[in-house]
């Protein structure tokens, strides 16, 4: 039976009601599980199985591994689909195809085939699908029916043993690290959020991490194993160093079981690093078991052109104004890394908002040792924390963390905090907007002057 033949109600009719109906599943929430995205996938014939993926899981990174990997490829002649989230200017940007986003009205004409089966598996015992379920869905539609990459970068959701990504069987799955995020649904202990990081590991198909904790390790080394999965562990079986680094950019070199390769990056951020070898790692294995062509050349040229929106980016350079989505204490402590081995400047502005679903203490404790001015804001977005709350948090930690002139101000109307925040920073000063990637969205849009810009997850 044709999926539009199901009598439900009317279609929709254009790319704006497309999205606001995806985004009207979110009252169902995140609810792990493979249930819903299977049943899903039954009514369209199974068409993830006749797709190559790259199954990209960890706490941060995966977005700029998924970039350094779609761009390595491309480079490399292969068309390449591109599924991550959240996404920073438009809902389109979480399906690309050889760099693209989706055609508005491909998405719609997908959405319309979808709609139906959505609605019919919401009358049954599984509840309707989600917002991410139905994005994951469209995008495997529009890799199998409308574009056929030769292979797939895919990017878990959440965690990733029970995450809908985890339906599709890969060719090489990435582990970028673990951190402590999600802690509310993923677990309490490094060793339990490693364990649903580890959960894409599939029978067979080798693994690459940069996890570096060796508890965590210790986690994915032995699902690994019980899989008889090769592992290749940063540090254990690839290595890789920093050779050159400054506000531009920076260098590495690659020592693999295969070989040694010299890397070039434009991203800055010493975790960028880090999510190159991986990358680079992940590539290797391609090239080495399954036959994938790469030149030398093609893919050191792949990695010096990503670019990811909304990480270390300079988006202003008079005065200079750095974007970072750290959001966790993890990220913080990679911001902070990365600002004092990069980075000279007068006063350090950092402007900031986050959600209210996360513990932000240990996040102040890396990166209050280097503020001069500090600007509490509030995210346009459902789960924000208050300002005030954040500042409460900052001024606890105060005296044994931050510099005695520390400034605070509560500005909860983000585009008056951004007024203020530029207003604070001085010709030789570095003004950096960091937290929840909700806010550095709006941020951006704005200093960019993008109209037409939306937000999500």
């Amino acid at each position: 039976m044709d999926n539009n033949d199901r009598g439900a109600s009317a279609p929709l009719t254009s790319y704006a009601e497309a999205v606001d109906w995806i985004n009207g599943l979110i009252p169902f929430g995140i609810r792990p599980g493979l249930e819903r995205i299977e049943r899903l996938m039954e009514l369209f014939g199974h068409p993830h199985r006749r797709l190559k993926f790259i199954h990209v899981a960890g706490t941060n990174g995966k977005g700029s591994t998924c970039a350094f990997l779609t761009g390595a490829l491309i480079r490399n002649g292969y068309d390449v689909g591109t599924f991550t989230s959240p996404y920073i200017t438009k809902f389109t940007n979480r399906f690309q195809y050889n760099g693209q986003d989706i055609p508005d009205e491909t998405l719609l004409a997908l959405s319309n085939r979808l709609k139906p089966a959505v609605e019919e598996i919401a009358l049954t015992e599984l509840g309707s699908p989600t917002m991410f379920e139905v994005s994951t869905a469209l995008a495997i539609l529009y890799y199998a029916d409308v574009c056929y990459p030769d292979v797939v970068v895919w990017e878990t959701g959440l965690g990733g043993r029970m995450d809908v990504t985890n339906i599709v069987h890969p060719i090489v799955s990435v582990i970028t690290n673990v951190g402590h995020d999600h802690m509310d649904i993923l677990g309490d202990t490094l060793e339990k959020i490693a364990a649903e990081k580890a959960g894409i590991i599939k029978a067979g198909v080798p693994v690459v991490t940069g996890v570096s904790q060796p508890e965590a390790l210790r986690v994915i080394k032995e699902t690994a194993n019980l899989r008889k999965s090769t592992c290749y562990a940063a540090g254990e079986n690839f290595f890789y160093e920093k050779t050159a680094g400054s506000e531009d950019g920076q260098s590495l070199h690659f020592r693999g079981p295969f070989r040694e390769f010299d890397l070039s990056l434009s991203l800055r951020g010493e975790y960028q690093l880090e999510n190159a070898a991986g990358a680079f790692m992940a590539l290797e294995v391609l090239r080495q078991y399954m036959a994938f062509q790469l030149d030398d050349e093609k893919t050191a040229a792949g990695f010096a052109e990503t670019f990811w929106a909304g990480r270390m980016e300079l988006v202003r350079r008079e005065p200079r104004i750095l974007m970072d989505g750290a959001h966790n204490p993890e990220g913080a402590a990679a911001l902070a890394q990365s600002l004092q081995s990069g980075w000279t400047y007068g006063r350090l502005v950092l402007m900031m908002g986050m959600l209210s679903t996360k513990s932000h203490e240990d996040y102040f404790k890396s990166i209050l040792p280097l503020v001069d001015e500090l600007i509490v804001t509030e995210p346009d977005f459902r789960k924000k924390m208050d300002a005030s709350a954040l500042a409460e948090i900052a001024e606890g930690l105060r005296a044994e963390y931050a510099k005695p002139e520390l400034a605070i101000t509560v500005e909860p109307d983000w585009r008056a905090a951004l007024a203020r925040f530029e207003a604070s920073i001085g010709p030789e000063d570095l003004g950096v907007v960091s937290g929840t990637l909700y806010l550095i969205s709006d941020v951006r849009a704005q200093l960019l002057q993008q109209a037409d810009s939306e937000k999500g997850w």
